[in-house]
């Protein structure tokens, strides 16, 4: 996806994946290249209500539930 096709040149590849919370690390990044990263978990509902009230507002993030919501693992099949 472009962020803003137009004016923004860069260009963002999402990756999802299922994992086991027993396999994840730490988390935190690389300090000395300036990454400051926190590993949030919620529950798929309350993250789209974090949407609506605004506690989640960058693309990326509501792209990727959006996804997730419509083709992913969280679809409704029919």
């Amino acid at each position: 996806m472009y962020t803003s096709p137009g004016s923004v040149t860069e260009r963002l590849h999402c990756y999802a994946a299922p994992y086991d919370p027993a396999d994840r690390g730490e988390g935190g990044g690389i300090a000395d290249e300036g990454e400051d990263i926190e590993a949030v978990e919620l529950r798929f509902a309350d993250a789209l209500k974090m949407i609506e009230t605004g506690e989640i507002a960058d693309a990326k993030t509501i792209m990727l539930l959006q996804w997730a919501a419509l083709r992913g693992p969280f679809r409704l099949r029919r």
